[in-house]
């Protein structure tokens, strides 16, 4: 790797600023100063500091959000803020991408990542993964709807859903559920209960799999994932 490419993606600076750094004698490599910014590095066997400092590299980064209801899940977007705007400048350098979409007024757990193969992984339907939400719905919520989700309910482009594990936490004019599904169809969650004459009127995702929203992270917030988090997700997306 490109000496100015990896002390740009640790935070450093513009490629511009990495490169007066670098005149400036201000970067070593395993001791010797390095003043190209051409020159090459393996970032897992050099040992590069800054001004005396060592470049602690990785390659990758995973987040936790709390996503907020008027963020866009998307790296960029001419008219809404997303939610990769909101991130911290050593945490953007990464160049990380959310893995999946929630809709914009949707709120809760977001992962946030620059691996594309366990982005891809989670998101694949041949996982079957569960993603679990926290729903109030208009409408009174039976045990016949339990039913039809649990045998899959057919949308209005005619696609049938696979079998969903709703569960009611109450059930009155404004219901109140819990919804587990394998897959991510296109507003799956809302169009799963128009297609039994109900409406969502709020909605936000709690769990994917096992992992949990961490109930200490306030909306707009983020942190990394715990190693024990991390370990879970490749275990499993195969890719321990």
């Amino acid at each position: 790797m490109r000496i100015d490419k990896l002390l740009a993606n640790m935070g450093y600076g513009t490629r511009k600023k990495v490169k007066g750094l670098l005149k400036g004698g201000n970067v070593r490599v395993n001791g010797e100063p390095e003043k190209s910014p051409k020159s090459h590095v393996n970032p897992n066997e050099d040992m590069v500091t800054v001004m005396g400092e060592e470049v602690d590299y990785r390659e990758y980064i995973y987040l936790m959000l709390n996503k907020p209801g008027d963020l866009v899940s998307a790296t960029k977007d001419a008219n809404d803020t997303t939610v990769i705007d909101i991130l911290q400048i050593e945490d953007q350098v990464f160049e990380p991408f959310p893995i999946g979409r929630l809709d914009k007024d949707t709120e809760g757990l977001l992962l946030i990542t620059n691996d594309g193969q366990l982005a891809h992984r989670l998101t694949t339907p041949k996982k079957d993964i569960g993603k679990t939400y926290y729903a109030v719905i208009a409408g009174e919520v039976t045990k016949s709807d339990v039913e039809k989700f649990a045998e899959g309910v057919t949308l209005d482009d005619g696609y049938v859903t696979k079998p969903a594990n709703l569960h009611i936490i109450h059930s009155a004019a404004q219901s109140e559920i819990e919804l587990t599904i394998t897959e991510g169809k296109f507003h799956q969650v809302k169009r799963m209960f128009e297609a039994v004459d109900k409406q969502v009127t709020y909605l936000k995702r709690i769990q994917i799999g096992n992992l949990k929203l961490d109930p200490e992270l306030e909306l707009g917030e983020y942190r990394e994932l715990t190693e024990e988090e991390l370990d879970y997700l490749l275990t499993i997306t195969n890719l321990e």
